[in-house]
């Protein structure tokens, strides 16, 4: 569905946002994941525009939203920060819906657990919050690995120890990582790699070692839907959402496609993140 879209940006503690806004009706925050920015989310937003104002953005240091200090550390709060700022620029006065994917469902799990008077509802889609399994320290070591790798070989060798480290066990192929180019426009898949060193680099070994507030988490189920993909079962990102579903006794809700099914399957991931939403 195509939809006017109008951008603007906000300056926030370390960095200035460029973000998105399209539709009408009651806000939602999609918070995306990996090295694409808001450019992940042009396959679903038009459809959701139908029924809300929907809104992303590239979170800090990814294409267009620069950071103050090129080579400053990254945090889980403070991108979450970012989120809450959004929030409160687009919807002053109303809590909002929000999704978030991978790196990006980390960044909502934290912005539920410090802000939950600003979210009506948080779907988190397969966050790798790998220190809730009980294997922690395989995944803790595979991060490892792969900055070892980046730091000695490059990206490219390093984003295959990735791929390779995210795979389900057994699996004769590899899945489909955040990593992964879309085929979209040259110009955006030339944006996204070279948004990879920096995703790589100081996004994925923050947000790997991130240990969520599960007893916070617990508290508000309610108002949390834990997602994954109905083609990624089995695979590291998935294992989290299941894990903590099964520990807070709530459904496991999902989605078409795998961890990229909102770019994969985007008319059918955006009609089931509606009806979530509905629920």
């Amino acid at each position: 569905m195509t939809t006017t879209v109008t951008t603007g940006r906000l300056t926030v503690p370390g960095a200035t946002l460029h973000y998105e806004v399209r539709g009408q009706g009651p806000l939602l925050l999609l918070i995306p994941g990996g090295a694409g920015g808001a450019a992940a989310f042009e396959g679903i937003a038009g459809d959701l525009a139908a029924a809300y104002t929907v809104a992303t953005y590239d979170p800090r240091g990814i294409s267009r939203s620069a950071l103050d200090d090129p080579d400053a550390e990254q945090s889980v709060a403070e991108h979450a920060d970012d989120a809450y700022r959004l929030l409160a620029e687009l919807s002053p006065g109303e809590p909002a819906r929000v999704f978030g994917l991978s790196s990006g469902a980390i960044t909502a799990l934290h912005l539920l657990t410090t802000h939950p008077d600003r979210v009506l509802r948080a779907v988190v889609h397969e966050p790798p919050v790998v220190e809730v399994l009980p294997d922690a320290a395989t995944h803790r070591a595979m991060v490892a690995r792969v900055q070892e790798t980046f730091r000695t070989r490059g990206l490219m060798p390093a984003m295959a120890e990735f791929a390779a480290g995210l795979k389900k066990p057994g699996a004769t192929a590899l899945p489909q990582p955040e990593l992964k180019l879309p085929p979209q426009a040259a110009a955006r898949a030339e944006q996204t790699m070279a948004n990879l060193p920096y995703f790589l680099g100081r996004v994925v070994p923050r947000f790997m070692a991130y240990v969520p507030d599960t007893e916070r988490l617990a508290a508000l189920a309610d108002r949390l839907v834990l997602a994954g993909g109905e083609d990624s079962r089995g695979e590291v990102a998935y294992l989290p959402a299941a894990f903590l579903a099964e520990r807070f006794g709530t459904e496991l809700v999902h989605f078409p496609g795998g961890h990229t099914g909102s770019t994969t399957h985007a008319a059918a991931f955006a009609a089931r993140l509606a009806e979530t939403f509905r629920a």
